[in-house]
């Protein structure tokens, strides 16, 4: 199954798209620079049923975006020695 294919089940299955997915997860306080992959997918599967696999997906959509996750700019800080993103630097 393609990528795009899986996508599209998940929106058989809910009717939402990624970019749903990602306007509700700001309006419940989901997303946010901290958002990790298992905050994600815990919310997609108890709040839409949605299953391990399609949740990573959706995951996989954020990161991509640039909704969650390490950015590239965060990283270059780390890397630094600045806080960044999870605040493990100095």
């Amino acid at each position: 199954m393609t990528f795009p294919a899986y996508l599209d089940n998940i929106h058989q299955k809910t009717g939402k798209t990624p970019d749903d997915f990602f306007a509700l997860a700001k309006k419940q306080k989901v997303a946010g620079p901290e958002l990790t992959a298992g905050r994600l997918v815990a919310w997609l599967k108890s709040d839409f049923g949605l299953g391990h696999g399609h949740a990573m997906a959706i995951w996989a959509v954020f990161k991509s975006n640039g909704w969650a996750g390490e950015t590239a700019n965060t990283a270059k800080l780390r890397k630094a020695g600045g806080k960044g993103t999870g605040g493990k630097g100095k």
